[in-house]
């Protein structure tokens, strides 16, 4: 098996087995992350009625104005700071963060630090 298989296998597994445990409700909704190497991805979804409240990329015009490359840690920063803007608009203060298996680390890291900077709760 090839190593980036063993690795996107592996990152599943840590994700199925973090999901068990964290769910969003209207209360606090999930804060989902996936992240490519081109791009980042973020989602606030309410699980318990399976609707994706509100999502955000760095593919959106917004954020894809302001930044250079999609993947690095600047474009989490500002991926961070225009999704608690829109979650704000939609009067939302509080998350739970699922990191989608990712290690706590770099763009994740920032990602995270951006949306408590911009006031959202975990």
């Amino acid at each position: 098996m090839l190593t980036k298989e063993r690795k996107k296998i592996g990152r599943f597994k840590r994700h199925t087995r973090v999901r068990t445990k964290i769910t969003g409700d209207s209360q606090r909704p999930r804060l989902s992350v996936f992240r490519s190497h081109m791009n980042l991805y973020a989602q606030i979804i309410n699980d318990l009625e399976g609707k994706t409240i509100i999502s955000c990329s760095t593919l959106d015009k917004v954020v894809k104005s302001k930044i250079k490359s999609g993947g690095n840690i600047s474009a989490a920063a500002m991926l961070g700071e225009e999704l608690a803007k829109r979650a704000q608009e939609k009067g939302i203060k509080k998350v739970t963060f699922d990191r989608g298996g990712y290690l706590y680390h770099g763009s994740v890291k920032v990602l995270a630090e951006a949306l408590r900077k911009a006031g959202l709760e975990f």
